[in-house]
């Protein structure tokens, strides 16, 4: 849950740009790291540091801990690649879609 938001601003809006996981008083990207953006579902506009991960590793989708999932508390949300073809080999998927959630 968000304690505040700007000013004429939503909770969706305020959680674009901030990373999964981060510190919630510094939440924004770090130089350096390698980030995809999280789309649809609860963490939709997140961004997922993926530095570090292989390409294997993300094809296979990544189940994110989250307590405004459809299970609550102890749920994971289910993010993977739209297409398996995408991206090409040797690159690092820029978006990771929705799946579903997870107990």
């Amino acid at each position: 849950m968000v304690a505040a938001t700007l000013p004429g601003m939503d909770e969706v809006e305020f959680l674009r740009g901030r990373v999964y996981g981060a510190d919630p008083e510094d939440p924004g990207p770090r130089p350096g790291r390698v980030y995809a953006e999280l789309v649809g579902g609860p963490l939709d506009g997140l961004l997922l540091d993926v530095t570090g991960r292989t390409e294997e590793e993300l094809r296979e989708g990544v189940a994110l801990p989250t307590e405004i999932g459809r299970f609550g508390p102890g749920g994971r949300a289910l993010y993977a690649p739209r297409d398996a073809a995408y991206p090409p080999r040797g690159a690092v998927a820029r978006r990771l879609d929705w799946r579903g959630d997870l107990r």
